[in-house]
């Protein structure tokens, strides 16, 4: 049978379900396939709160959406072309972000009276019999009827031969979209080697959905997406936890530090875990602890004993840990500590994204307690932040929080990997004797860094001990002095700003140096602002882009950069925390954009709030 072929520079599709349906699954496999061959893309999982919520419910529905382009794309996209709906709890969810005239393929079999039901669809409603999806190019199909039956051969029980329904949408996508399927025939190969039927059920299901595309008159259109045009060099497709462990470990090895990381699962940090637990052979050592506080004090003992002590955790867990936090700061003893951030407070979203624990960052401990705060701002930035969270931490003697989020860490995107030889090296040098004209080691002795030394226990002459109580200066001997105190506090601050000293200056991402309007952004906002920022630079306006990794302290022209503009803008994913600290420190009349509903900023949202303050027409 002859299709035609159609040329489109970009989709956005979504795919919905049940948690059960494996939707990241299929999600996960269509955008292996699309990085494979070179095309652009962002992703945005959106996981169910709930382990497993009642099957067929609102609560229950699981989702991913991809963006994959023939240009360079920054965001996930603010509407969807595709709109894959597995069951009516998926449709009635997802529905409110599908373009009008986009396409829906709805599994029929997830829209009976009993899905409807859970869906709290009033009775006798089913939105794809009656004409409320008129506005829409409708695509029904039974998948679990059409799965079983290409199943049905196989000794697999009504559940089991269910389970392959993703499949069988993923067959018929890679059809539509004009790809073929041995990606994922060597997924299903490496995950099912050892289980013949499961392995061989799924491949079915799968070449069963591309056949159904391909011999059914139904459908007459292929699409396809050319290879994005981007630098050219090696890429791997890869999620924002992913490379923050591959920063963790390329650091370890460029730092010549054992890396032990002390911690306890929390969602969505746990993958960091799981991803350095398999990387043994780096002289990585990771430790499940019993609790939030037992995770961080491990990692702290592992720093004073001369490795690189990292901890993970998210939301409620970084509230668990500020005690330790504090006894890090008065130590002085490198250690990395990781915030995927999430929906709060309390437990709250603990699936949807946030930006909310920055003040907590800068702020959230007793006493005078400052720290460096490093921030990533897409999946692939996870990499280079992170190692440059650890070179801070190991060169100033301190422990730095590092800034992720929910957005990031599940999200994916082409990535073009560096080699060893192209990371800059982290110089960490242990003190192993004492100097000319020591008579014995004084802990608290400092660099032109404010910097103390950093002596491995046991070490002979070096022999010390540190502990959570004001230092004297210098001596580090237990002090309770009024003065020493005063002196203590102002010499961890002035270290922790003298960091400004040793990194880069702050660099306008794009846009004229002089204008209208900046806007500051940080964290994951990174490609909605860049997005809406290009299309009004395209209409010939002066707004220009910034972009933090360093929070705290922030680089030292930023004043001077703010300073060249009319107005400034802070979108955050927040009610209004970086504002603050920028108002605070410089004193400027900044504006936020803020939006706190668990997902991310969308591009339309920015440039519509960037039309009003600079006096344009938004369109109706």
């Amino acid at each position: 049978m002859m299709h035609k072929e159609e040329l489109l520079p970009e989709v956005v599709i979504k795919f919905a379900g049940d948690s059960g349906d494996g939707m990241q699954l299929t999600g996960t496999q269509f955008t292996n396939n699309t990085a494979l061959l070179g095309i652009d893309l962002a992703t945005f999982p959106d996981f169910p709160a709930e382990i497993r919520a009642p099957q067929g419910t609102i609560p229950g529905v699981s989702g991913y959406q991809l963006r994959f382009s023939s240009t360079p794309v920054y965001t996930p996209g603010d509407e969807c072309d595709v709109l894959v709906a597995m069951n009516a709890a998926a449709l009635k969810t997802n529905l409110k972000a599908l373009k009008k005239g986009g396409k829906i393929i709805v599994n029929t079999d997830g829209f009976d009276a009993k899905n409807l039901r859970l869906a709290n669809y009033p009775d006798g409603v089913n939105p794809i019999e009656d004409d409320s999806l008129a506005n829409y190019e409708v695509i029904r199909m039974d998948i679990t009827k059409m799965t079983r039956e290409a199943l049905k051969e196989f000794p697999l029980g009504t559940k089991e031969k269910d389970r392959a329904k993703n499949m069988f949408v993923l067959g018929f996508l890679y059809w539509m979209y004009n790809r073929d399927m041995d990606s994922s025939l060597q997924f299903l190969k490496d995950k099912f080697g050892k289980k013949p039927d499961l392995l061989n059920s799924n491949i079915k299901a799968l070449q069963a959905g591309y056949n159904y595309g391909d011999t059914t008159e139904t459908f007459t259109t292929r699409y396809k997406v050319e290879k994005a045009k981007i630098e050219p060099g090696s890429y791997r497709n890869i999620m924002g936890n992913q490379a923050l462990a591959y920063g963790l470990i390329a650091a370890s090895r460029k730092a010549s530090l054992p890396m032990f990381l002390g911690t306890y699962p929390i969602t969505p940090a746990s993958d960091i875990l799981h991803e350095l637990s398999r990387h043994k052979s780096f002289g990585i050592r990771t430790f499940q602890a019993e609790d939030e506080i037992a995770g961080i004090t491990a990692a702290i003992g592992a720093s004073y004993g001369g490795s690189l002590g990292v901890t993970t955790t998210s939301g409620p867990g970084m509230a668990l840990k500020t005690e330790a936090m504090g006894l890090a700061v008065m130590l002085e003893i490198p250690l990395v500590i990781i915030n995927i951030q999430r929906g709060g407070p309390s437990t709250g979203l603990p699936t949807k994204t946030e930006q909310s624990d920055l003040l907590q960052a800068y702020y959230g401990r007793n006493g005078e307690c400052p720290m460096p705060v490093i921030s990533a701002s897409t999946p692939s930035d996870c990499f280079a932040a992170v190692y440059e969270a650890v070179r801070i931490s190991v060169q100033h003697m301190t422990p730095v929080i590092f800034l992720s989020d929910g957005y990031i860490a599940n999200g994916a995107e082409p990535w073009k990997f560096p080699t060893s030889d192209q990371l800059a090296p982290i110089e960490v040098n242990f003190k192993k004797d004492l100097g000319h004209g020591e008579e014995k080691f004084m802990p608290y002795q400092r660099d032109e860094k404010l910097v103390r030394p950093w002596a491995i226990p046991g070490t002979p002459g070096l022999e010390h001990r540190v502990g959570g109580l004001e230092k004297q200066n210098i001596t580090g001997n237990i002090s309770y002095e009024p003065e020493n105190h005063q002196l203590m506090v102002k010499i961890r601050q002035e270290k922790v700003d003298k960091v400004a000293d040793y990194i880069p200056e702050q660099k306008l991402d794009s846009g004229p140096e002089k204008g209208k309007i900046l806007v500051l952004g940080w964290g994951s906002t990174y490609g909605a602002i860049k997005s809406a920022v290009q299309e009004l630079q395209e209409a010939g306006q002066e707004v220009s882009h910034a972009h933090l990794r360093y929070i705290r302290p922030f680089p030292k022209n930023l004043g001077d950069i703010i300073k060249n503009f009319e107005q400034v803008l802070i979108p955050e994913i927040n009610n209004g925390q970086l504002i603050k600290i920028i108002r605070d420190q410089y004193l400027v009349d900044a504006k936020g954009y803020n939006k706190i509903m668990g997902v991310p900023i969308t591009k339309t949202e920015l440039v519509n709030k960037l039309k009003d303050m600079l006096g344009m027409t938004i369109p109706a």
